[in-house]
């Protein structure tokens, strides 16, 4: 019957991905069938983490956090956890060899955002590394299946690419992280004079980003590949809007890309994958 639990965890963390994110449940559902359970699993434990510092706006948010990483050491260590989220990641994590110098710097990220509101510069490094770029090291941790020279190698681009993403993010949400939460994550930019020449800057910043993170997506594992191309086209759509946006309707309105149109980049990456076009 521990098989059992152990299925109805994996499935608790895909469901988690289909309702807090069409775009990732997409990518994810076209990788091999292998990869699917354990990026679901790593996906899972960091949208709760996140929905702690989030959501949970009358609630002793720093107690419930501590918990939460408490409890993942534990489910970690033991092998085991009565949390379906934390069971899912423990076993990705043990399986896959995602140990705590990434999984620290990522709760360690999210406790920035009970007590940080201004980025600066070593700040705003830290953070992202710590919120973006290691979830990407952890999802290659599974798409390498523990060849360590393969993930050393691949390293420097995936960060690329979870630090565009998490920059793209920070565009896309900058009214309701002002707003809501008080939080202005760029370093030196203020809200209320957001203009044109800041727009473009952090632009040209996330462009080189990408321009560095799609040279490893061509060198990815063929059974991973289209999955992460798939979030990177996504994203490079929503990046493309976002730049054909004047800096004013991008502080105050959210740029989104529509579920129609995530279909159809769907259907082309694919092609594009199945043809040896990336």
């Amino acid at each position: 019957m521990l098989s059992l639990y152990k299925e109805v965890c994996r499935e608790c963390a895909s469901l988690i991905t289909r309702r807090y994110s069409t775009s990732f449940s997409m990518g994810i559902r076209v990788f091999d069938q292998h990869l699917r359970a354990p990026i679901y699993g790593i996906y899972g434990f960091v949208r709760f983490a996140d929905e702690i510092v989030d959501t949970f706006h009358d609630k002793d948010k720093a107690t419930l956090l501590e918990r939460f990483r408490q409890d993942t050491y534990l489910a970690l260590e033991e092998g085991i956890s009565l949390n379906p989220v934390l069971q899912a990641f423990q076993e990705v994590a043990n399986e896959y060899n995602i140990g705590r110098d990434l999984i620290d710097p990522f709760l360690d990220s999210m406790a920035m955002d009970l007590d940080v509101s201004r980025y600066h510069d070593d700040l705003y490094k830290e953070y992202i590394y710590g919120s973006a770029e290691v979830v990407g090291l952890m999802c290659l941790k599974v798409f390498v299946k523990g060849d360590a020279a393969e993930y050393e190698r691949l390293k420097p681009m995936a960060c690329a690419l979870g630090s565009a993403f998490q920059k793209i993010n920070f565009l896309r949400d900058i009214k309701s992280d002002y707003e809501e939460r008080g939080r202005v994550y760029f370093p030196g930019v203020d809200y209320n004079k957001f203009d044109q020449a800041t727009k473009e800057a952090i632009e040209a910043d996330i462009k080189a980003d990408f321009d560095y993170a799609y040279e490893g997506i061509k060198q990815l594992p063929t059974s991973a590949r289209l999955g992460v191309y798939l979030a990177y086209v996504y994203y490079t759509k929503l990046f493309q809007k976002i730049k054909n946006s004047p800096a004013q309707q991008v502080a105050e309105k959210r740029i989104r890309v529509n579920d129609g149109k995530k279909v159809y980049l769907l259907a082309t990456s694919a092609v594009r994958a199945r043809f040896g076009m990336l």
